[in-house]
């Protein structure tokens, strides 16, 4: 190799850029001028070069497979050992309810307990209310002929969705409990104190005239309340959140947003019918109302002096 001066390279360094710029013009209007020539080297180059970019590639793709086969197997892992953990709380979860369920059979059995009747409910299909009063409503494909009635209740998967305010022979509308003519007795759970959740049109229920000296608490649950005998008590609504200071709010347990299948039940038919007193007569029509007797006569003849 013949020795070059430090002068000589610094020239040559400087010459190199001008030079590639002008084979590169040069490669260019050759291209222009003999495009055929040009076509055929460039498909001889990338013919040329052709396996090298597959090896490579195959090859990083190969890497990108074991890359992401070792990212799932630590996500497998993970994944595993937390549903272990869950499984065994499961487990023992499902041993005390075991325990519970046969403790409360027990009780039963030696109380001669008698059941309660259980609701008739029929299940249809949820479309979307295109008119109507209300804002937050929608309508269910089944009416009077499958034995719905105004004031049954309609329940989704996860809880309480509304009431049913409006039948027809096939369809009736349902009043979301989200919307602003909702009002609805409600009861907090870990107090036992009686609230009234209100409807303002959008997804969160306020809380209204609950007890001074009973906050409610974040994350409690709420469920109705069978003050005004509208509902059946202890049927699962949302929990309590905090918006703002000050401002209860409820998330429902059910997606109103997104219903597609509606229970409706009918709890009036699961009521119980209290006796008739002897003598009684009832006062809901005048001709049934008992006649104003003189005084005298409701004295007994050891009486009237």
């Amino acid at each position: 190799m013949l020795p070059v001066s430090i002068q000589v390279r610094q020239a040559l360094g400087k010459l190199v850029l001008p030079a590639l710029l002008l084979l590169s013009v040069g490669v260019m209007i050759a291209g222009q001028v003999e495009k055929r020539a040009t076509e055929k080297a460039r498909m001889a180059v990338a013919g040329a070069l052709a396996p090298l970019w597959s090896m490579i590639s195959q090859a990083r793709a190969g890497v990108a497979d074991v890359s992401n086969g070792i990212r799932q197997a630590r996500h497998l892992s993970e994944e595993n050992s937390r549903l272990e953990a869950e499984n065994a709380t499961l487990r023992r979860w499902y041993d005390v309810a075991v325990s519970l369920a046969r403790e409360n059979d027990a009780l039963k059995t030696e109380l001669h307990w008698v059941p309660e009747p259980s609701p008739s409910f029929v299940t249809g299909r949820v479309v979307a209310d295109s008119g109507g009063i209300y804002a937050r409503a929608v309508l269910l494909v089944a009416g009077m002929q499958s034995g719905i009635q105004t004031g049954n209740v309609a329940l989704a998967a996860n809880g309480l969705a509304g009431r049913v305010t409006e039948v027809g022979p096939h369809a009736a509308r349902v009043l979301l409990i989200t919307d602003i003519s909702s009002r609805l007795p409600v009861m907090l759970e870990s107090s036992h104190a009686p609230a009234i959740m209100a409807g303002d049109n959008s997804d969160t229920p306020r809380l209204l005239y609950y007890p001074q000296d009973t906050r409610p608490l974040e994350g409690e649950r709420v469920v109705t309340g069978d003050q005004a005998g509208a509902f059946p008590a202890g049927i699962p609504v949302g929990t309590v959140h905090y918006t703002h200071p000050g401002t209860p709010v409820v998330q429902p347990f059910a997606r109103l947003n997104q219903l597609t299948m509606l229970r409706v039940f009918d709890f009036r038919q699961a009521e119980i019918e209290p006796p008739e007193a002897p003598g009684h007569v009832p006062l809901s029509h005048p001709a049934h109302r008992p006649l104003a007797l003189p005084f005298k006569t409701l004295l007994s003849p050891g009486q009237e002096g």
